[in-house]
């Protein structure tokens, strides 16, 4: 069964091209995005890891630590860095899993059998300093991923664990957030100091609690 959300990340060991990894040592406190590449040395996966290498600070500051996966030998992987190094501008220093023996892409069912038996498809886990899967997204291997799509959910996700509000449709950080059901109107202004609107019963709004 694939992994969903609020499930614990399971841990695992793994080679990489920073060396072995124990997954939750590596994470630590911090939150994490797991992410899967059909292949080595092709496209659109070069694009991605040059695109995740080139947001290497915003990732830093959100305290995410960023692990890519191919089932590819790890010598492929160093010799990859290179060309994605050079072709992208950029320098990859995040670890990228030797996932050879398929160990961990089965553990997160990264594999789907009827997209390819071999490969894996383009998966992407945000994990929490709790361990627990907080987001996933598959896309087909044909399709890259937007990674500023990754970094608006993450936060979303930081800002809604620790204040009663989900976010709207398109909503970006610094933008109005919804405050959730659970708290009564009468109540909105201790709890939120910024100010509110009533646009229906259900549907109040506020300024980001956090800026």
């Amino acid at each position: 069964m694939s992994l969903r959300l609020g499930d614990t990340a399971p841990n695992f060991k793994a080679k990489t091209t920073v060396g072995e990894i124990d997954f939750y040592e590596y994470l630590g406190d911090s939150w994490g995005v797991l992410f899967s590449h059909p292949a080595d040395f092709t496209p659109v996966c070069t694009t991605e890891l040059g695109k995740t290498a080139l947001l290497n600070g915003e990732f830093a500051k959100r305290n995410v630590k960023v692990l890519a996966l191919s089932v590819d030998p790890l010598d492929k992987h160093k010799n990859w860095i290179n060309d994605i190094n050079e072709t992208q501008q950029c320098n990859v220093d995040f670890p990228i899993i030797a996932d050879e023996d398929k160990t961990v892409a089965n553990l997160y069912g990264m594999i789907h059998p009827n997209a390819s038996e071999t490969f894996t498809v383009r998966s992407l886990f945000v994990i929490g300093p709790d361990k627990k899967v907080k987001l996933t997204i598959t896309y087909p291997a044909s399709t890259g991923r937007n990674f500023f799509e990754v970094l608006r959910v993450i936060d979303s996700l930081q800002l809604t664990a620790n204040y009663s509000v989900a976010t709207p449709a398109d909503w970006k950080d610094g933008e109005d957030v919804i405050v959730t059901a659970a708290v009564k109107t009468e109540d909105i202004p201790a709890r939120f100091p910024k100010g509110h609107k009533i646009i229906k019963p259900y549907l109040r709004t506020t300024p980001q609690p956090n800026k």
